[in-house]
């Protein structure tokens, strides 16, 4: 009797897989078909994913099949779910296991939410109350969320090992990038972020007609589609052209110059402009939310990560006015910043106060008496941070309003249409930080808000 083909019969069990997701979800159609099936005789589980191919060991596959069809769906549909969202090329410069173990907790507390009966429904007790403790430190349970947890809890090896076994299902082995080019991660990444992004608009169309259970995925998905912010970049939206003394090379013209001491004898035709067009940010507010729902430690590496932007001479005129506010439900204070050495001397000592609930329309009110006060000369914006939850201001105000976030709120959440949202995470807060302050360019052109 000949031994059968295990490559053959995988395939098989994969394109039967992909029909009953298909059929539960058919909005993850392109996202089902984006990996090609490809048999990895020496992958240690029954799947690995590089982001290009799925590879599927034949044997434990069919084993799996036959006790639990349901197992090999959900096996399927986690794997999936780490492309989706992006994990395989988030691992760089993390903990590897410690990464790894989040990204786990994150995709299957999706699925475990998911009300199909082509999953596998059975959740431990274990679990749930490990989500239940990330879900006291974040809104939505995420790789990023997770891992900071996990960063944060000292987690040790027997820990690590206990979510190891209540999460672990296929082999990572694969998403150690560092033997490709940057061009080709870079590629890749680009790839999923183009399939979330399609997936989240199918998404959204079908739970507006019906709330189908699929709610999970797609906080998760808006997430992972969303495109990255170069805070410094935004920050440099707040500044307003003004002139200043001070010589002006870029305006100068040598021609006429060297023309007239070779005519006139020592005699320049022009001389260098005393004054340059510089974009500084003069008039700014700064909000931050400090009630129940914002960590202190989050709002001082904000504040640290800001400062360190803002703290270059090249960013404000010798002197500038910035106004940094506390509130949860009322203003609690109002510091005025008027020269780098009162904004470092208030980084170093800043104590934050507060606790209530969010209100945030208090601020706008503030602002207004102190425009009518005659306080601004001419104030850009707005920065508000913030979790996002809160009572809003029914309509935009006449200056530059955004609100930086951490994390995307809830799905059941929704902001005004007239929100500018930022969402950071906390390593690029981490990296922003440790930049030069010389980078900033405040000169370059850059579209309004």
């Amino acid at each position: 009797m000949p031994e059968p083909d295990f490559a053959l019969i995988g395939l098989e069990i994969l394109s039967d897989c992909r029909n009953r997701l298909y059929m539960s979800m058919p909005y993850l159609d392109q996202a089902l078909f984006a990996l090609s099936p490809q048999p990895g005789d020496g992958i240690t589980v029954s799947f690995a994913t590089d982001g290009e191919k799925i590879y599927y060991n034949g044997m434990h596959l069919s084993d799996m099949y036959l006790r639990s069809p349901s197992n090999v769906n959900r096996l399927f549909l986690h794997t999936l779910l780490h492309c989706m969202f992006r994990h395989l090329g988030k691992k760089r410069g993390h903990d590897g296991e410690l990464w790894d173990a989040a990204c786990d907790a994150a995709v299957e507390s999706v699925i475990d939410g998911l009300p199909y009966e082509c999953l596998n429904q059975s959740s431990a007790p274990a679990r749930q109350k490990f989500y239940g403790e990330c879900l006291e430190e974040m809104k939505v349970l995420t790789a990023e969320g997770i891992y900071r947890k996990l960063k944060k809890d000292r987690v040790d090896g027997f820990e690590l090992a206990k979510l190891q076994r209540l999460f672990l299902y296929d082999d990572h082995g694969l998403w150690d990038m560092d033997g490709q080019d940057s061009s080709q991660s870079a590629d890749l990444d680009e790839k999923w972020k183009d399939i979330a992004s399609k997936v989240q608009t199918k998404m959204e169309t079908a739970l507006s007609e019906e709330a189908n259970g699929g709610e999970a995925v797609l906080e998760q998905v808006r997430i992972s589609a969303r495109n990255d912010v170069d805070y410094r970049a935004f920050l440099r939206r707040f500044a307003a052209r003004k002139e200043i003394v001070r010589t002006d090379p870029d305006s100068f013209d040598y021609i006429y110059y060297i023309y007239g001491l070779r005519r006139y004898g020592n005699m320049p035709l022009i001389e260098f402009s005393e004054t340059k067009e510089e974009k500084r940010i003069e008039d700014l507010v700064i909000a931050i939310d400090t009630s129940m729902s914002t960590s202190g430690s989050l709002v001082r590496e904000f504040l640290s990560c800001t400062y360190s932007i803002l703290r270059s001479t090249e960013t404000f005129t010798d002197r500038f006015n910035i106004h940094i506010i506390q509130c949860d439900n009322e203003v609690r204070s109002d510091t005025v910043i008027q020269t780098t050495e009162q904004l470092k001397h208030y980084m170093e000592n800043v104590s934050l106060c507060g606790g209530s609930a969010t209100d945030f329309r208090p601020v706008f009110d503030h602002i207004t008496g102190l425009r009518k006060k005659g306080e601004f000369g001419s104030l850009r914006g707005l920065i508000y941070f913030t979790d996002g939850m809160g009572i809003y201001p029914h309509r935009k105000p006449d200056y530059e309003v955004a609100f930086v976030l951490l994390e995307e709120p809830p799905l059941s959440f929704r902001m005004p249409a007239w929100c500018r949202k930022i969402v950071l995470d906390i390593p690029a807060l981490d990296r922003i930080s440790e930049i030069d302050d010389d980078w900033l360019d405040l000169n370059e052109e850059l579209p309004e808000l």
